[in-house]
């Protein structure tokens, strides 16, 4: 699967199918709603602090796959495996996150409810 990190998308296989997730201004834009953030900066600030909820991953890589082109539900990712479990869903979410805003997401393997 070819991705192009300079268009800020990045590889995953979930539920043993290659994905590619991107998030486009879209994907923020419907980030921003659900977590009514004023603004793109206290969408970053806010997953900048590395304490992410499980519902905080969940709603990223349903972002993300959206931003790849892909028709899915959180419901649908709520229920998908990923290698590593809760901790492989933690890395993806801040290869995600680090690819979008040239962050590094600490922490992001104590996934919260």
């Amino acid at each position: 699967m070819m991705v192009n990190a300079r268009r800020g998308e990045i590889a995953a296989v979930l539920n043993d199918k290659d994905w590619v997730l991107c998030l486009t201004l879209g994907a923020l834009a419907g980030l921003e709603a659900a977590y009514e953030t004023e603004d793109l900066s206290a969408l970053i600030a806010r997953f900048s602090t590395g304490s992410l909820k499980s519902v905080d991953m969940i709603r990223i890589v349903t972002a993300g796959l959206r931003g790849g082109g892909h028709d899915v539900a959180e419901d649908d990712v709520a229920d998908m495996r990923i290698d590593g479990g809760a901790t492989g869903f933690a890395r993806l979410v801040a290869q995600l996150l680090e690819v979008t805003f040239g962050m590094t997401v600490e922490n992001t393997a104590q996934s919260k409810n």
